[in-house]
């Protein structure tokens, strides 16, 4: 089955109705055996059991900006190519990814006060990914204010892009200012700074929280689909009515 094929919604259907019981057994044996490996990893010699909460926090963190990336690649489908699901696509994504966000910047609180002495402070990282959590939730006010969900997708679409311009000032704010939190540790040049008592379940985590997002993700474009058929059947009748 080709991309041109999924972009027929019934096809769309048809194949994930078959993959997602495999993907949410496959996530739901991966994060058990994250959360064990978490569990069962010694406690750092400066912080101690706390840094534990790193294994919830970062893979949050990671799909926080991983979810707008795949919502700019569909804005792309909704502004140039004109994709079907395009548009179902970013929507169904926006919900999950302000969710990962919010883990993200609860974790990181309840993290940084035994590290930081507080649970906020107004540096880069933290405020853009703050920014990022409002951006998601701007963008699912968008979706429903507008009633014509064609002007509502070009409209997201749109802001959609020009939010992406925060992905690359998340990811680097901690090399060009001096903030409190870490510099990269896993995914740097040179190679990880992680011992592989804390990387290897680190890593399990990390994929195991990505199949997660995409078993909710097609769930929630299924959902979105056949809610945008019953409003068409809607419009059709109440039109057939009027008529």
């Amino acid at each position: 089955m080709t991309l041109i094929d999924l972009a027929n919604p019934t096809k769309f259907l048809s194949l994930t109705a078959r993959v997602l019981p495999w993907l949410a057994g496959a996530t739901a044996i991966l994060l058990l055996v994250g959360f064990y490996q978490a569990a069962m990893a010694p406690d750092d010699y400066q912080q101690g059991a706390t840094v534990k909460i790193m294994f919830i926090h970062v893979p949050n963190a990671w799909l926080a900006m991983f979810v707008w990336g795949v919502m700019s690649i569909a804005a792309l489908g909704t502004l140039v190519w004109r994709h079907p699901l395009a548009d179902v696509a970013a929507k169904a994504a926006a919900p999950i990814g302000a969710a990962f966000t919010f883990l993200a910047l609860v974790t990181g609180s309840l993290w940084g006060r035994p590290m930081w002495g507080t649970y906020w402070e107004w540096d880069a990282r933290l405020t853009s990914v703050l920014i990022l959590f409002l951006m998601y939730l701007g963008l699912m006010a968008l979706w429903r204010a507008v009633d014509d969900p064609a002007r509502a997708a070009r409209a997201a679409a749109v802001l959609t892009l020009v939010g992406a311009l925060n992905l690359p000032i998340i990811k680097f704010s901690v090399d060009w200012w001096n903030t409190l939190h870490q510099p990269a540790a896993v995914i740097r040049m040179g190679g990880s700074t992680l011992d592989k008592a804390f990387l290897f379940p680190l890593l399990v985590m990390a994929v195991g929280f990505s199949l997660l997002f995409v078993t909710l993700h097609l769930a929630a474009m299924r959902n979105e689909i056949l809610r945008r058929r019953v409003r068409s059947l809607q419009m059709l009748q109440a039109s057939q009515q009027a008529a």
